[in-house]
């Protein structure tokens, strides 16, 4: 975290040069991250690194772009993550989640939020896409459970439920227990905010699941929420991991 004003002054100065730069670089972005949460909800935290958002055939041209003016660059992990280094700062170059779940398409641009960060006009991605990046964040050292809580309170009566129920539509039981959390949470506000037919409908599908045979493989799709703690359901009680492969 940012503790003084200079290193705010020298943050502010860099996120707008990085943001100015991407536009120069004539690709497509969107911001995400501690400034998508501060623009859907007005919470703000200091941070040296910028969330950009895109997708997997831009950030090639994005990492060229600033290598090309001299800034060091690095494919943290071709599945999903790329990063660009300005001294004590950096940005992320998001196009997909680990478990290859989230990833980018033209659709989030589509959808994107305008607005300006930094004096310089951006677009934020779409708070249900945000919801579903963070929804799968639920390790020991950081869970996003709080974060969609207060986007939810703060915008979820803008939030198109059934774009985010598509999303979720595989793991639609994440989404049921974010809405029990949520109601836990702010019991004054989740009727006005959370419709009646979504809770209904994930409600239906929890009780179906007792209509069904028991699975025959044993699964754990723990480690799709949290890639450390679930390691010995893996490892020594012989359950099968829950992966998405890609061809």
């Amino acid at each position: 975290m940012l503790s003084t004003e200079k290193e705010k002054q020298e943050s502010t100065a860099f996120y707008k040069e990085a943001l100015e730069m991407l536009h120069a670089s004539g690709c497509q972005f969107m911001l995400g991250g501690a400034f998508a949460m501060f623009h859907y909800t007005g919470i703000f935290r200091d941070t040296k690194d910028l969330d950009i958002f895109c997708k997997s055939s831009e950030y090639p041209k994005i990492l060229k772009y600033f290598a090309e003016q001299g800034y060091r660059t690095e494919v943290t992990d071709a599945r999903w993550l790329a990063k660009v280094f300005h001294g004590d700062y950096f940005i992320d170059i998001i196009f997909d989640t680990v478990s290859n779940i989230c990833t980018v398409d033209e659709s989030w641009y589509e959808r994107a939020s305008d607005g300006y960060f930094a004096d310089v006009p951006v677009k934020f991605i779409p708070v249900e896409e945000l919801i579903w990046c963070k929804i799968y964040v639920q390790n020991r050292e950081r869970n996003d459970n709080a974060d969609i809580n207060h986007i939810l309170l703060k915008y979820g009566k803008e939030v198109n439920w059934e774009i985010l129920l598509y999303r979720l539509d595989t793991h639609w039981h994440l989404l049921l227990a974010q809405i029990l959390i949520f109601q836990f949470v702010y019991p004054s506000e989740y009727r006005e905010i959370i419709p009646k037919w979504l809770f209904d409908e994930l409600m239906r599908r929890a009780n179906e699941q007792y209509d069904l045979p028991s699975p025959v493989e044993r699964v754990c799709r723990g480690p799709l929420i949290d890639q450390t703690q679930y390691q010995v359901d893996v490892k020594e009680w012989n359950y099968k991991s829950y992966t998405i492969t890609t061809v």
